[in-house]
């Protein structure tokens, strides 16, 4: 497991661990262990002769072999995204045979599997169908995969030497498996997340004021109306960049006092985002949450996964009433100049705000 590159001797010991998984725990973990998350998230297939921008027709055509398999197992596409991209990182979506010297022990296929760890035998293996068909097995036992970050879920199973070296491929294969559904991911009903990992930062919300508006050219998000207290959840998996008090011009980061002054309700013409979160997602996406009714939940460098609560609606700061701010900003830090309109964002994730 692990393989950077086809072709390319890297030397490193993986063990992977087999995750006991009998045909009733598989099918509950399709049916029953989604929590929720697997109907609201369900494709088809719509063109498996797809040849998605950047790949050959060998690599093609096994990505269409790992996204027919998803469908035909019934797993919500957020396991297509993270097969693809599992597939991406071991093989480069090439069906590797033995390498003699330069193979990684006795690994093959496209996701590197091992017949010495049981993951069947080696012409097994060689078929593209069953190696997709016992990852998909071994990802659907992981509890809670499907709001992981692409990454952990890849490892849970592939057990690697490299554990980060998934997530760069989260968003190529993001777009190789919308090649095979219409050209766009499904959006997901509801709180489920989507196929490229994301998810509603609130639920029942109604968009208010928009981004950068005639009247607020200067409103770097949009405003998600939502009662005093709704919980406020990371809109995907990523690692907390800042926790903030800001209000008429002046801001206050952890250690916090007991009182602060984000704490009381805001007004028009305050200032301030008020008590606010920042969280940095893959590929330098920043997601800023403002006016929080208190101290958010959540700590500058701690890790969130999709949908993990982080904070409460409130009206602190430049505020009017309780709602979320919410904005996206494409680049690190998180600036002006880098933000975007949340709205056709979160819908180039398959997130309808």
């Amino acid at each position: 497991m692990g393989r950077l590159a086809a072709g390319v001797a890297v030397a490193f010991l993986a063990v992977v661990v087999i995750i006991a998984a009998g045909t009733a725990g598989v099918i509950g973990a399709v049916f029953g262990g989604g929590g929720g998350y697997g109907s609201g998230c369900a494709a088809t297939v719509t063109t498996p002769g797809a040849s998605p921008a950047g790949l050959t027709a060998e690599q093609a055509g096994n990505a269409a072999v790992i996204v027919g398999v998803g469908e035909r197992m019934r797993v919500p596409v957020r396991g297509w995204v993270i097969a693809v991209a599992t597939a991406l990182q071991e093989s480069g979506l090439v069906n590797l045979g033995n390498l003699g010297a330069g193979n990684d022990h006795d690994s093959l296929g496209l996701f590197q599997q091992r017949p010495s760890q049981g993951w069947g035998t080696p012409a097994q293996i060689m078929s593209p169908d069953y190696a997709a068909g016992k990852f998909y097995e071994h990802l659907l036992a992981v509890p809670g995969w499907q709001t992981m970050p692409l990454t952990v879920a890849a490892q849970r199973v592939q057990r690697s030497a490299y554990p980060d070296a998934y997530a760069k491929h989260e968003a190529r294969a993001s777009v190789i498996v919308a090649g095979f559904t219409g050209g766009t991911l499904p959006a997901c009903d509801g709180a489920a997340l989507s196929p490229a990992g994301w998810t509603r930062p609130v639920t029942g919300d109604e968009v208010g004021s928009g981004f950068r508006t005639a009247d607020r050219p200067g409103h770097d998000g949009v405003d998600l109306i939502v009662g005093r207290g709704t919980v406020i959840r990371a809109a995907s998996s990523g690692v907390v960049v800042r926790v903030r008090c800001n209000v008429a011009g002046n801001s206050w980061d952890a250690p916090f006092h007991a009182a602060m002054p984000c704490d009381t309700d805001g007004y028009p013409g305050l200032g301030g985002c008020g008590w606010y979160v920042e969280v940095r997602h893959a590929g330098d996406i920043v997601s800023r949450y403002c006016h929080m009714v208190r101290q958010p939940l959540v700590k500058v460098g701690q890790s969130v996964t999709a949908g993990q609560p982080i904070g409460y609606v409130g009206t602190s700061g430049n505020s009017s009433g309780p709602h979320l701010h919410y904005e996206i900003h494409t680049g690190y830090p998180a600036t002006e100049s880098n933000a975007v309109n949340p709205v056709p964002f979160m819908i180039s994730k398959g997130v309808r705000l």
